[in-house]
């Protein structure tokens, strides 16, 4: 019974990602469709539509589709941060024994795609999307496990949420490293000084939203006007968010106890409302439960559903639209590229680093899951989708023929990956 408690949040947490990887296929035939029909100039106008302000000394006006990407998220990728920081300090990656499993499949699944992107690549000009095979979409897949039931233990979805969550900080890396443009050493120093009052202010027990809010509004102008891509300002205000509680379960407790009693000897006013008694008490009650619950963990519960069912899908369907005729030119070479490094760079990266690691004994891989099933996954983690994609309009913001080309070579690598991957793991152990 213990066990399962245990398991619950995690669980919930599958279930959510894995009806997000549904809303997401959900958008991605909507966006393929609608940009292929007799409507697909209004498809294209929508996301390409300015939105923004401007005074006599600031400017802040993008096209829609940069609103999202720029700025819707930058929220996925601050609660990418959450995770990132409560799984180092308190989850699955917090010990040297936990984290080396999905840390030898994540170097594998990052390393080898590159590698041979560039050994496929003869193109100079595309070049800069060596970095878009090397991420997996963690709701795409985790939809994936979830249609197998109990075919895959539990250990195996831990791993690939963990391998995932890794996966991510090595692209977040990337992002932040080779695909920022000119940076404004001014504005970005104002903003690590402010990151620093937050870090500051966390270290020593203060906690404040909508302090978190208001500065992070700032912070992130202030990344997007310095040349660093701004979904890293998601990331560095995450790791400001204090992990721990300001007062424990027995305190609260006692505190819920008496305020529960003080409630119960208040006079019960005899119209549909709270006496002043009754008001004070549940005021108190609403201080002590933002006191009791973790500031990372309550901020985590508040995003996730946000973010897996509106963030996610919203950003499929505005950059998923990639036109399919004759008529477009396309470079069939860097989709062929982007096919195999998604396809065989992870399958192979993933499972050879982790079976090697495994006879080596660097690694402790759980009991329940087999070399199969580790075969099985390195297949699912070549679903790139959402971060690809992303790496994709990066890399080749200048050029909307590669932009295409590489959205076809993630969407055909994607689909190739997840077939294979659940055919492997649907397969029963003799």
């Amino acid at each position: 019974m213990r066990q399962k408690n245990i398991l619950s949040p995690f669980q919930k947490f599958v279930k959510i990602e894995s009806f997000s990887g549904i809303l997401l296929l959900t958008a991605t035939i909507i966006a393929l469709v609608w940009a292929n029909s007799p409507f697909g100039d209004s498809y294209h106008s929508l996301w390409q539509y300015k939105i923004g302000f401007t005074t006599e000394s600031f400017e802040l006006t993008k096209p829609l589709i940069l609103w999202i990407n720029d700025g819707l998220m930058a929220i996925f990728f601050f609660l990418i941060g959450l995770e990132i920081k409560r799984e180092f300090l308190i989850g699955e990656l917090n010990s040297i024994k936990k984290i080396a499993f999905p840390l030898f499949g994540a170097f594998g699944g990052m390393l080898v795609p590159v590698l041979l992107f560039l050994v496929l690549n003869q193109n100079t000009a595309t070049m800069k999307g060596w970095g878009i095979p090397m991420a997996t979409d963690i709701a795409f897949s985790l939809a994936i496990l979830k249609l197998l039931g109990n075919r895959v233990p539990l250990s195996l979805k831990l791993f690939l949420t963990a391998f995932a969550i890794v996966d991510d900080i090595g692209a977040v890396l990337v992002i932040a490293v080779f695909y920022s443009g000119n940076i404004n050493v001014g504005f970005l120093v104002a903003a690590f000084i402010l990151l620093g009052i937050l870090y500051f202010l966390s270290l020593k027990g203060f906690y404040s939203k909508f302090l978190l809010i208001i500065f992070g509004i700032i912070i992130w102008i202030l990344f997007l006007k310095s040349g660093i891509h701004p979904t890293i300002a998601g990331i560095l205000l995450a790791f400001s968010v204090p992990v721990r509680q300001k007062i424990d379960t027995p305190a609260f407790i006692d505190k819920l106890l008496k305020i529960t009693n003080n409630i119960k000897q208040a006079e019960v006013s005899k119209k549909p409302i709270l006496c002043k008694e009754q008001i004070e008490q549940i005021d108190d009650l609403e201080d002590w439960t933002n006191k009791y619950q973790s500031p990372i963990q309550h901020l985590e519960h508040k995003l996730h559903d946000w973010v897996a069912y509106f963030i996610i899908p919203v950003f499929a369907l505005a950059n998923a639209g990639v036109l399919i005729n004759s008529d477009i030119d396309l470079e069939t070479t860097l989709i062929r590229n982007i096919i195999i490094c998604l396809v065989l760079g992870n399958s192979i990266g993933i499972s050879s680093i982790i079976i090697l690691a495994k006879k080596v004994k660097f690694i402790e891989v759980p009991e329940g899951i087999s070399n199969r099933q580790i075969i099985g996954v390195s297949f699912l983690a070549g679903i790139g989708f959402t971060m690809a994609i992303f790496i994709a309009s990066l890399a080749f913001a200048n050029n909307p023929t590669y932009i295409d080309s590489a959205k076809i070579g993630i969407l055909i690598g994607s689909l190739i990956s997840a077939i294979i991957g659940y055919t492997i793991l649907r397969l029963k152990t003799k």
